[in-house]
């Protein structure tokens, strides 16, 4: 892996040297603080790097929540024949130009970054030297504390590693959960942003739903896996939660997806400042629209029996039914005409 992530090495370990030079000259160069914000303008420079990911991750986002119908039909109307389905959906996407990989971009370039920085910090806590930093340096890193907690250090480490390092236990594990919860709610909240503000709410598609399960499951694996990173991986990571947050709540204000309430909030924003006109028959057609949805009543539920009841009262009676006339002929036919041989035995007298 060092052989792959070599020149990865060299230049995350650069990038943190230059900004530690700079963080020198005002705070003191062993202190977490100079060591600390080298790692957070780290994360500054590669997501800076990753803005035009950024845009093309929220226009495949956006793609992919519009031909979610158009997938849905393909999937069921080619569910028997899967090679089919495959070259339909290829040429959904085509037609589309939609990329469905675009969406994990930028997760997928500071994937190398992240793996890199992990493997600094690890050399850094066995006291080696790594891409660009000398001896001194890496002794000054390896020293360097956040809130009393090493840089270096993790979660699970031991008393006795902790000890060599000049900490305490209860120091870094206490330092450790905070950055953790901390890392694991800003993703969550980032997300629910997403879900509840910037999704268009008149297209119900699978991929909303999906959408709604990530955003538990990622805020869990962070917890979960967090325990294991260095310090100063868990300082990258809260940073670039942060930096996702604020773009997230640009994107909101500025440019919010098409039928979302993000997007009817701007629109009223701009109604209200006068940029757009509105024409007063529609204002008047859509509160006539939201005085008859809210003065509409739903009907109240039943239990089992309530519904068996009322469905056997409402039921009709049964009727008899009526004989044909064939059949009435026919019963008509067999019944005694006595009057009549009356009458002809008469005659005869």
């Amino acid at each position: 892996m060092d052989t792959i992530l070599g020149p990865l090495y060299i230049a995350v370990s650069w990038i943190i040297v230059q900004f530690h030079s700079l963080f020198s000259l005002v705070f003191h160069e062993d202190s977490g603080w100079a060591w600390g914000l080298s790692i957070v303008f780290l994360v500054v420079v590669i997501r800076i790097a990753l803005i035009p990911l950024f845009v093309k991750q929220i226009k495949a986002t956006r793609n992919m929540q519009a031909i979610q119908p158009k997938m849905k039909a393909i999937q069921e109307r080619y569910k028997s024949d899967k090679q089919r389905q495959s070259e339909e959906m290829m040429k959904l996407y085509k037609e589309t130009g939609t990329n469905p990989l675009s969406s994990c971009l930028p997760i997928l370039a500071q994937s190398p970054f992240f793996i890199a920085l992990f493997q600094v910090l690890n050399k850094i806590a066995q006291n080696k030297e790594v891409g660009v930093l000398d001896a001194g340096q890496v002794e000054s890193a390896r020293e360097a504390t956040v809130f009393g907690a090493p840089i270096a250090t993790k979660f699970m480490d031991s008393a006795d590693k902790l000890a060599e390092l000049g900490a305490s236990l209860t120091e870094v594990r206490v330092v450790t959960v905070i950055m953790i919860v901390m890392m694991s709610l800003s993703q969550f909240y980032t997300q629910r942003q997403m879900m509840t503000k910037n999704v268009d709410l008149t297209v119900k598609t699978p991929f909303m739903q999906q959408q709604k399960i990530l955003m538990y499951v990622f805020p869990v694996m962070f917890a979960v896996f967090g325990i294991n990173f260095p310090v100063g991986v868990l300082v990258y990571w809260l940073t670039t939660n942060v930096w996702t947050l604020g773009q997230q709540m640009y994107v909101l204000k500025r440019n919010p997806t098409p039928g979302s309430i993000a997007y009817k909030q701007r629109q009223e924003k701009l109604i209200a400042k006068g940029k757009i006109k509105v024409d007063p028959a529609e204002v008047e057609a859509k509160e006539a629209a939201e005085r008859a949805r809210a003065t509409r009543t739903q009907p109240k539920r039943q239990s089992k029996s309530q519904r068996d009841s009322t469905v056997s009262m409402s039921k009709p009676e049964e009727k008899k039914p009526a004989q044909s006339k064939t059949h009435q002929g026919k019963a008509q036919g067999k019944r005694p005409n006595h009057g009549k041989k009356k009458q002809s035995a008469k005659s005869k007298k």
